[in-house]
C-alpha cells in the first residue's frame, strides 16, 4: 500500500492509521488542510476491501471537506476518518471509545461527526473520551442528526441548477413534474425524496435495500428502478446519493438525465469525468457543494447555534449553484473545476498549505 504516490494523496497535511487490539478498531484519519481551522468532518465504517481501498477513501473524502467548508464559508479545514468492518457486524459501544481515543490524541486538529455506518448515538460514545466531536444530541448540547440540513442543502442547489438548465432552455425551471431519479435512500436521500414529493416532482428510486426502495414507492408514489440501472432512468435529474465515483466511464454515456444533482461524496470517478459530463451537456452541480448543509448544522454546535442562521446558510447554496455554474459556462471549464478555483481562492489564496505546512 503507498500513500505518497497515490494519485489521491494531495498533500495532505496528516495521516495516522489508529489500532486498538481489544476492541478490534482498525481506522485511518485523513488531515488534508487546516488553513482555515480545525478539520472537520465524519467517520465513516465501511466493510473496505483492503486497507487500500479505505486509505484512498479516507484522502479523496478529507479532500472533499477542506473544499466543502471553504465554498461554504466555514472556519473549518478539511478531514475524514474512517473504520474498516461491517457496522452491522463489529460495531460496538467500546470500539467507538476506542476511536474517541484516537481522535483525541490528535489535540484538535481533527473533529469528528457521524458519517456512513455510524450514528448520533456513536458520536456519544466517542464524546465519553475526547471533546473534539459533533453532530452530538441535543442532551449533550449537539443537534442530532444533521441529515436533514444536507437534504435540505442538495434539495435548493438541486433546484438551482434545475433554474439554470431552464434559462438556457427557456423553460420556468420549476419543479412540478420534475423527473428525478434518486439512487440510494439512507437518511439523505429519503428526506430529499420527501422534498422534491412534495414540491410535485415524480421520483424514480433505487436502493440496495429492496424494503427500502418499496417503503420510497408507498410514501411517495416513487417507481423502483434497478440499483444497476438508476443511472440510465429517463429523467430530468439524476440524484446520486450513494457512495462516490458512481460518475464513471461506464455510467455517464449511459445518461438520460440533463442534470446531475445529488448529495454523495466524491461523485466523479476521476476528475477528467467533470469534463466528460460537460462535453456531454450534461450539468453538474458539484456534489461537496450540495451536500455542504450537514456540515453548516454541526459546525454551528461549537460556535453557537442559531436555527435561522444555520438555514440562512444552508440555503445560501441555491446561489453559489448559480455562480458555479454561470462561472463554467463563462470560462468553458467543467463545473467541477469552476468549485474548486472558487474554493482554492478561499483556503488557499497564495498557495500555501495550513499549519503543518508553514
Amino acid at each position: 500500500m503507498t500513500v505518497f504516490s497515490d494519485p489521491d494523496f494531495d498533500d495532505h497535511e496528516q495521516i495516522v492509521f489508529a489500532s486498538d487490539a481489544a476492541t478490534g478498531l482498525k481506522a485511518i484519519i485523513a488531515i488534508h488542510d487546516t488553513g482555515n481551522g480545525p478539520a472537520l468532518g465524519g467517520c465513516r465504517m465501511w466493510d473496505y476491501a483492503d486497507e487500500r481501498e479505505a486509505a484512498r477513501d479516507a484522502l479523496r473524502l478529507a479532500r472533499g471537506m477542506t473544499y466543502k467548508s471553504a465554498l461554504a464559508g466555514l472556519p473549518l479545514g478539511g478531514g475524514k476518518s474512517v473504520i474498516i468492518g461491517d457496522s452491522r457486524k463489529i460495531k460496538t459501544p467500546e470500539l467507538m471509545r476506542a476511536m474517541g481515543r484516537a481522535v483525541d490524541r490528535l489535540g484538535g486538529r481533527y473533529i469528528v461527526a457521524e458519517d456512513v455506518g455510524t450514528s448520533v448515538e456513536d458520536m456519544t460514545e466517542i464524546r465519553k473520551e475526547t471533546e473534539f466531536v459533533a453532530g452530538l444530541p441535543a442532551a449533550l448540547g449537539g443537534r442530532g442528526d444533521p441529515s436533514w440540513h444536507t437534504a435540505r442543502g442538495c434539495f435548493v442547489g438541486l433546484r438551482a441548477a434545475v433554474e439554470y438548465s431552464g434559462r438556457v432552455q427557456g423553460s420556468d425551471g420549476g419543479l412540478d413534474g420534475l423527473r428525478v431519479a434518486v439512487q440510494g435512500l439512507g437518511n439523505v436521500g429519503w428526506h430529499l425524496c420527501r422534498m422534491l414529493h412534495e414540491a410535485g416532482a415524480l421520483l424514480w428510486v433505487s436502493d440496495v435495500r429492496a424494503e427500502r426502495a418499496a417503503e420510497a414507492v408507498a410514501t411517495f408514489g416513487a417507481t423502483a428502478a434497478p440499483v444497476e440501472a438508476i443511472h440510465a432512468v429517463e429523467a430530468d435529474v439524476f440524484a446520486p446519493c450513494a457512495l462516490g465515483a458512481g460518475l464513471n466511464d461506464r455510467t455517464i454515456p449511459a445518461l438520460k438525465a440533463r442534470i446531475v444533482a445529488g448529495s454523495a461524496n466524491n461523485q466523479l470517478a476521476e476528475s477528467r469525468h467533470g469534463m466528460a459530463l460537460r462535453q456531454r451537456g450534461v450539468i453538474y452541480a458539484p456534489d461537496y457543494v450540495l451536500n455542504a448543509g450537514g456540515v453548516i448544522n454541526v459546525a454551528a454546535e461549537r460556535t453557537g447555534y442559531s436555527e435561522a442562521e444555520v438555514t440562512e446558510k444552508v440555503d445560501g447554496i441555491h446561489g453559489t449553484i448559480l455562480s458555479i455554474l454561470a462561472r463554467a459556462d463563462r470560462l468553458n471549464i467543467p463545473t467541477s473545476e469552476a468549485a474548486d478555483r472558487i474554493a482554492e481562492e478561499r483556503f488557499r489564496p497564495h498557495g500555501k498549505r495550513g499549519a503543518l505546512a508553514a
